[in-house]
């Protein structure tokens, strides 16, 4: 007799949310020691930007391209594939030896890592109805912030007492364990052994039909006519202009705060997690007010373009984080950079479910995810060239700019008329 799980699609969001959560403490290692990898191999700050570049540019060439994968293989296979591909390549990093054979293994990284966000919202388009859709994509953005969260202290602890290498190993192998779970639990509603009858019966008619879970067959997926839609492209734009501003934190913080803010590797432990935490809490009441709106009326478009906006909102107080006397004062510029980006993630992520059948999912996310990968390996470089030769005050004041201008970009490009084909909001129970 096989013991059913209560509140399964629940479950289902927090695997992806540990899944987000080891994709991003696996980037993020090597920002954490970049001051003494640097260090061993002799590289200079313009050498550590063309690393992270070129994993950028892995990452947005094969963004572009897993979605379309994890449409063809379905969910399940999909996710399987992607995750043990970038565990193995993290493990690789410890087999460093020199600048060229550290920027090989993050272009495995970065050619695996983009399959986990179309795969993880084909997984929320089976399981979560329209108005918890925007959560559920909260919730394992989540995972984004609480990985960063915990990369820091963590990667810090471990390099400290055992190297640098043993750092990689460690936390490339969480996603093998991972996968265990995974598959023994994932399959979609109808054909899913732990789900109980009752909830099925609960969220059958407000979830994708089960034709559209389906791999897409051969001939049957146009990646053309989904990249030429007009919805696809302006969340491509959307992206390409506030991704670069999330990945900013990610892989310089550290290194702003020891170069600027005067931080030791044991301080970065102890205080780079901070901003990460509010974007957890954003990741998820962003999520979660976008549906409480459309609960209370409101129309889907108008209640995820205005969480979108408040989110936008927050950023220009990045501004202020290179001016402020104290470095607590920098970190807490930077928290309003997090959680106003999470705001926005946890919505904008979820249009491509909003707006897409469910056999384009995946492809249409993969390259809105291209665009932001495309956008953060431009602003890389850049940002690499302008701290060298300048400071950080004019990359600070960029990241404060991008989501105001982002957020008229979608009021402009996708008026609610796009979203007419968009389910009728509803009242669900949890």
């Amino acid at each position: 007799m096989i013991i059913k799980i209560p509140h399964l699609r629940w479950v289902i969001a927090a695997m992806l949310l540990l899944a987000t959560m080891i994709n991003y403490a696996d980037r993020l290692a090597l920002s954490v020691v970049s001051v003494d990898i640097r260090r061993e191999f002799s590289l200079t700050e313009q050498d550590y930007a063309l690393i992270l570049t070129l994993f950028l540019l892995a990452y947005a060439v094969m963004y572009a391209g897993s979605g379309y994968v994890v449409d063809r293989l379905g969910t399940r296979r999909g996710f399987t594939v992607f995750v043990g591909a970038w565990s193995v390549a993290q493990m690789l990093h410890a087999l460093s030896r020199g600048k060229w054979s550290l920027a090989g293994c993050r272009v495995l990284l970065g050619l695996s890592e983009p399959g986990n966000w179309p795969a993880a919202a084909k997984a929320v388009a089976e399981w979560f109805p329209p108005a918890q859709r925007a959560l559920g994509v909260g919730i394992f953005n989540a995972g984004s912030s609480l990985g960063s969260a915990l990369a820091p202290p963590v990667v810090a602890f471990l390099t400290l007492h055992y190297g640098w290498r043993f750092a990689f190993v460690f936390t490339g192998s969480l996603g093998l364990m991972w996968l265990l779970l995974w598959l023994t639990l994932y399959q979609p509603p109808h054909r899913n052994r732990w789900l109980r009858a009752s909830e099925y019966a609960q969220i059958r008619d407000q979830v994708r039909p089960p034709e559209e879970t389906l791999p897409a067959a051969r001939g049957t997926l146009d990646w053309r006519k989904v990249l030429a839609m007009r919805a696809c492209y302006s969340l491509i734009i959307a992206r390409f202009f506030t991704d670069p501003v999330i990945y900013f934190v990610i892989f310089w913080l550290p290194e702003y705060l020891r170069k600027e803010r005067g931080f030791d590797l044991a301080m970065v432990g102890k205080y780079a997690w901070v901003p990460f935490l509010f974007g957890d809490l954003g990741y998820v009441l962003g999520g979660w007010l976008s549906g409480r709106l459309m609960r209370q009326g409101w129309p889907l478009p108008r209640a995820r373009k205005f969480v979108m906006l408040l989110g936008a909102a927050c950023l220009p107080v990045a501004i202020l984080a290179p001016m402020a006397p104290e470095a607590w004062m920098a970190i807490g510029a930077t928290c309003f950079v997090t959680f106003g980006h999470a705001f926005w993630v946890a919505n904008l992520q979820a249009l491509p479910i909003d707006l897409f059948p469910g056999r384009e999912v995946g492809t249409a996310t993969g390259f809105s995810g291209m665009g932001g990968a495309i956008g953060g390996a431009l602003a890389n470089l850049g940002t690499g060239w302008v701290v060298r030769r300048f400071s950080y005050a004019p990359i600070f004041a960029v990241a404060g700019l991008m989501h105001p201008l982002s957020i008229a970009l979608v009021y402009w490009l996708l008026p609610d008329r796009y979203f007419a084909s968009s389910p009728a909001p509803v009242s669900t129970r949890r």
